[in-house]
């Protein structure tokens, strides 16, 4: 299984269960996990871009 087949699994298991507490993952929130998992942003970065409201 190759790296974006990897993530897009997990990340409707992460829909899934999120769902399940009415917490809902926009494409923005997908793209944000996206770019920590290649390392292209830090997690402070994205801590801060969550806080700002700028995903």
């Amino acid at each position: 299984m190759n790296f974006e087949e990897k993530f897009n699994l997990d990340i409707e298991n992460l829909k899934n269960d999120l769902a399940i507490e009415n917490m809902y993952v926009t494409d923005d929130d997908i793209s944000m996990l996206k770019k920590l998992s290649t390392n292209e942003i830090t997690m402070n970065q994205a801590i801060n871009d969550i806080i700002k409201g700028d995903l």
